[in-house]
């Protein structure tokens, strides 16, 4: 299987609390690569997208799951 679908799957399992945590924890990281790429450049800068990607995602999945309450 793809990343994203294990990412996917693995997301679905989580509550609300866990969901705001993770995404707390990604936009942290988010930030400090942004700053590292301004630096200087990243080997990868495609993870940063990867990181994008992924809030959206877990935001998308909150927002389904106060949906249903």
């Amino acid at each position: 299987m793809s990343k994203k679908t294990d990412f996917l799957k693995s997301i679905k399992d989580l509550n609300e609390k866990d969901l705001l945590a993770k995404i707390n924890e990604d936009e942290q990281r988010l930030k400090k690569l942004q700053f590292a790429h301004a630096i200087s450049p990243l080997e990868n800068p495609m993870s940063i997208r990867a990181i994008r990607k992924d809030l959206a995602r877990l935001k998308s999945e909150l927002q389904q799951k106060k949906g249903e309450a």
